[in-house]
């Protein structure tokens, strides 16, 4: 059975919270906005670059970061996302 967004809304907070904390310990900023569908909008405060973060359920029990231009890595290692949207942003 698909996710909802009512039964996704709870991991899908929970992976984005772990990763505003990544970004954060980077000198990034990490913002999330949405209450339904959340997701996280990454700002590198030097630049005013940002980035758009959505967390999706890629199996049953996998889910995966996902950003604008095509970034894209698993959940389960928010410190490797961290460090790829820090990338992305030329920190």
């Amino acid at each position: 059975m698909a996710a909802t967004a009512d039964s996704a809304s709870g991991p899908r907070r929970r992976h984005l919270e772990a990763l505003a904390r990544e970004v954060e310990g980077r000198g990034l900023r990490g913002l999330l906005v949405g209450a339904e569908e959340p997701m996280l909008r990454v700002v590198d405060p030097s630049s005013g670059q940002s980035v758009m973060v959505v967390a999706m359920p890629t199996s049953r029990i996998g889910w995966s970061y996902l950003w604008g231009g095509g970034g894209q890595a698993d959940a389960a290692d928010p410190v490797g996302a961290a460090e790829s949207i820090a990338q992305a942003l030329g920190v």
